[in-house]
């Protein structure tokens, strides 16, 4: 004992002696505590992986000059008219995609163990999560202002003007919340994270080319009509084309909000519940 004393030294010793000498344990992290950290993490994970934005704004931005300037005249006879048609869909779709990423890194944690060291700790258990939510907000409205922004300097004018424009965006923070959860399903349960990306962004891409971003959906056949028409995309590029058009009708602002409310309503009992057998 006394060999083994003088081994670890005097600091060494110094260090076991507070421990057990500490008047009680440290307390347990309050849930916004642990929320409020696991939303920091997420915010480092973006400062220090930039090119999860970067991805997720490259394809927007070249969707937005090439068709715009490529195809914007035959399609809506300028390109100005077709690109006053088509930003706010932009913004829309590269919102949308940027939220797989909740998920993805969900699956990254639980495949690399990570998420077996969190199970360990005395938090709540819905910190991570929500925690990774909070911290996307920063993520959805970066990608959504920066399309914005070249829009403008490419000559679109929001009719709605600034008020407008404004609401869109906060919007488009409650559809991505909306939207979050159906990836986040397929983060705790899906086994392998590249097969998890590779789904996400299928989907995504099919929620894209079946909506009204590229085109009014009144221009396309009737039995594809159908499925444009049940489409969560469609809802919300409509509200965001009416909130920055200064178009929108309350029953268009309406279906935008049931139809996240309905994404809510169905994906987080099925998340919470994959979540929570992963968690014991």
């Amino acid at each position: 004992m006394e060999m083994a004393a003088r081994a670890s030294g005097p600091s060494d010793l110094t260090g076991v002696r507070e421990v057990l000498l500490a008047p009680a344990p440290p307390r347990r992290a309050t849930a916004l505590f642990a929320t409020r950290t696991f939303a920091w993490r997420t915010l480092l994970k973006i400062k220090h992986s930039p090119d999860e934005l970067s991805s997720a704004l490259i394809m927007p931005i070249i969707f937005t000059v090439w068709l715009t300037y490529l195809l914007g005249g035959a399609i809506s006879g300028s390109p100005q008219e077709y690109l006053d048609y088509f930003l706010p869909g932009v913004i829309v779709l590269t919102v949308s995609l940027t939220t797989t990423y909740t998920g993805i890194a969900l699956n990254l944690d639980i495949s690399r163990g990570t998420f077996d060291r969190l199970r360990t700790l005395p938090i709540w258990r819905s910190s991570v999560i929500v925690g990774a939510m909070v911290g996307d907000v920063v993520r959805y409205a970066t990608v959504s202002i920066i399309p914005l922004l070249l829009g403008l300097a490419l000559g679109y004018r929001p009719g709605g003007g600034f008020t407008g424009v404004l609401f869109a965006l906060l919007y488009l923070q409650v559809f991505a919340f909306s939207m979050v959860w159906v990836w986040t399903l397929f983060g705790v349960s899906v086994k392998n994270p590249t097969t998890v990306q590779s789904v996400s962004w299928m989907i995504q891409l099919l929620l894209s080319l079946l909506s009204n971003i590229y085109v009014p959906q009144e221009t396309m056949p009737g039995w594809l009509r159908v499925v444009v028409d049940v489409n969560p995309v469609t809802y919300a590029t409509t509200t965001v084309r009416g909130l920055m058009d200064g178009t929108l009708t309350s029953g268009q602002l309406t279906a935008g909000l049931v139809t996240c409310a309905v994404l809510v309503a169905v994906f987080v009992p099925l998340t919470a519940s994959q979540y929570l057998k992963r968690w014991r």
